[in-house]
């Protein structure tokens, strides 16, 4: 039996309408996160200030505080790994113990979001940056054995004890911007092996002293792999917290909530600096609300001050936790 025939305006109609439609859906799927609705925001910890905690120990505790996801600082009781600015020995950190590690977490339904990295990306020594680029990588196999693809690093920070400090810091030399760009692409195409992803966190006294500055870096070196975590308390003496995320929105993929006084070099935990923390978590859903807020900068005896500091803020300002 022939198809009937529409007429030539339903037919017009029909095709605008899936055109529409059809356009609405890949619009949605190429959209940044801070264009999408949100149905509210992720709370995470970072492990690092709880050393004393074995990580089966640290995952009941949170989980008693309803806390679903961490990022990873490999510095507890029973993994202790961690080596800020400088690289650790990770040879013994084999599939099964990287699965004994990250098994307590999942068992109390805890997230594990990213591990902390830290390395030396900076260093003036060749060798040195090769080393702490092929250490990075070893952290990224750690991380793929916790199915874990998110890692976060600063740009690191050297001197030399021996010599007189130079006239021009050395992450402000016009050499070393260079350099910074080449490294991170080597580590963009490091993390691409690994399907991983690298956030690089900004503070006012290291090479990614501000927003902006981060911002033109992540241009420079225009790879997807490597991204931003936003420390508003590392910027907020150079930065207001508005243009934060006005430059760096698009690549932010991670949040830390710590606090910091005014005209004082120390972060300390949320709650107790300078930080309007509404506003905070007000442009946080704004702009990035798929992103976590991950308190740092807080231990077993002032995360949960810290913590009911950042709910109260959330619900100030109207933004569910989730």
């Amino acid at each position: 039996m022939p198809a009937m025939k529409q007429p030539i305006g339903t037919v017009r109609s029909s095709r605008r309408d899936f055109l529409r439609q059809a356009t609405a859906v890949a619009t949605l799927a190429i959209l940044p996160h801070s264009a999408r609705a949100a149905q509210g925001m992720k709370i995470g910890v970072a492990t690092l200030g709880f050393g004393e905690l074995t990580n089966a120990e640290l995952a009941k505790e949170l989980a008693a505080s309803r806390i679903k996801l961490i990022q990873l600082f490999l510095s507890q009781k029973d993994s202790k790994f961690w080596k800020y600015n400088s690289r650790a020995d990770v040879s013994s950190l084999t599939a099964a113990r990287c699965r004994e590690i990250a098994k307590p977490y999942r068992d109390a339904g805890i997230e594990i979001h990213s591990i902390g990295v830290y390395t030396n990306l900076i260093h003036p020594d060749e060798a040195e940056r090769k080393a702490n680029l092929a250490y990075f990588e070893a952290m990224m196999e750690v991380g793929g054995h916790m199915n874990v693809r998110t890692f976060i690093t600063e740009a690191g920070h050297f001197h030399d004890p021996k010599a007189p400090a130079p006239r021009i810091a050395l992450e402000f030399q016009d050499a070393v911007w260079t350099q910074m760009v080449a490294t991170g692409q080597q580590l963009g195409e490091i993390a691409a092996k690994h399907n991983a992803k690298v956030l690089m966190e900004p503070s006012h006294w290291s090479f990614f002293t501000s927003a902006k500055r981060l911002r033109t870096y992540l241009e420079a070196v225009n790879s997807p792999r490597i991204r931003a975590l936003l420390d508003a308390a590392n910027i907020i003496e150079v930065n207001d917290l508005d243009e934060m995320f006005r430059q760096l929105t698009p690549w932010i993929d991670c949040i830390h909530a710590k606090d910091r006084k005014l005209h004082v070099q120390r972060g300390v935990a949320a709650g107790k600096g300078d930080i309007d923390y509404k506003q905070f978590v007000t442009l946080a859903a704004k702009h990035t609300p798929n992103v976590p807020l991950v308190l740092e900068y807080v231990g077993t005896k002032d995360y949960k001050d810290s913590l009911a500091h950042l709910r109260n803020a959330m619900r100030e300002a109207g933004v569910a936790e989730i």
